[in-house]
């Protein structure tokens, strides 16, 4: 069955909700990418991604592709692994860049700026003769086989550095955690195994830790490892106030009452409404680090 990632964007506002179940839902940073200690060369594509076992099938290359700017009225984000290939709408590159090599948002490095703002629809497909070995693919070789197609038609090129970074451990806060475990038959949840997320708000049906703190990766903009020893599954909705929220504004209602439009600035902070709320706790160190660096990027070629 094919994995399908929508978004609903907008870029005005400070509004980004994310249904987290593919390309940034479930790629973590940890060991994904083969640590290699000071700079190195720009490497090949077949080299640069995680080493595969020679038990596991290896993923085809794309034999034809689309690149296209996205279009400025378009407001959702869509991608979608497909029978013969993957299908992307409206993302940014440097999102597209993470999924690529399985890795967080603060482990690409000196990227251009447009990088982050530009949105573009990508289109690729593999020979019909290799439809069927996508089937013997994990969701991570799928987005490996992004990198190729990354180098030929935006010129990619990069190197692995080992770098010390800034990360955050998400530990059980004292008192223990006050989330609820998923019940292995209660199907009466809306959509189970669901993870949603936008600035101040997250909500999870039958997920794990894991996935929890690569959400809370990117409301930080800084990796966060799980370092809380939980294995099983949770349903839980988290409500903070984002830093850069502005003050409420407020607007008239029916009868001239004034109702706010936007979220209170003076409720809780992300870290204290992981503690009151989940009984989470999220603690400040250094860890050593494999980075992706980008030498070259530019914008895509013609297609």
């Amino acid at each position: 069955m094919s994995n399908v990632l929508r978004a609903a964007v907008c870029r005005s506002g400070t509004t980004l909700a994310v249904i987290l179940l593919t390309l940034i839902g479930i790629a973590l940073a940890a060991g994904r990418l083969s640590a290699q200690a000071g700079r190195v060369a720009s490497t090949p594509a077949s080299q640069a991604t995680a080493p595969v076992p020679q038990a596991a099938a290896v993923p085809p290359a794309f034999d034809v592709s689309t690149v296209k700017p996205s279009k400025p009225e378009q407001m959702g984000s869509m991608l979608q692994l497909t029978d013969d290939g993957i299908s992307i709408t409206h993302f940014p590159l440097h999102t597209i860049l993470c999924g690529a090599f399985g890795t967080e948002d603060d482990h690409i490095l000196d990227e251009p700026g447009w990088s982050r703002s530009a949105m573009f629809d990508i289109e690729a497909k593999v020979a019909p003769e290799d439809a069927p070995k996508l089937k013997g693919l994990s969701r991570d070789q799928r987005y490996q086989m992004l990198v190729p197609l990354l180098e030929e038609r935006f010129g990619l090129k990069f190197h692995h550095e080992t770098r010390e970074l800034p990360v955050y451990t998400l530990v059980v806060a004292k008192g223990g955690i006050k989330m609820q475990q998923s019940k292995p038959d209660d199907s009466s949840g809306p959509g189970r195994k669901m993870l949603m997320a936008r600035k101040g708000h997250i909500e999870s049906a039958d997920m794990d830790i894991r996935d929890l703190a690569h959400v809370l990766s990117q409301q930080l903009g800084r990796t966060v490892v799980d370092e809380t020893g939980l294995t099983g599954k949770y349903d839980y909705k988290l409500d903070w106030t984002p830093d850069d929220a502005p003050p409420p504004m407020a607007a008239s209602g029916a009868g001239g009452q004034q109702q706010s439009t936007l979220p209170d600035a003076s409720g809780p902070s992300l870290f204290t409404a992981l503690q009151e709320q989940l009984g989470l706790k999220l603690e400040t160190k250094k860890a050593m680090s494999d980075v992706i660096v980008i030498d070259h990027i530019e914008q895509p070629s013609a297609n």
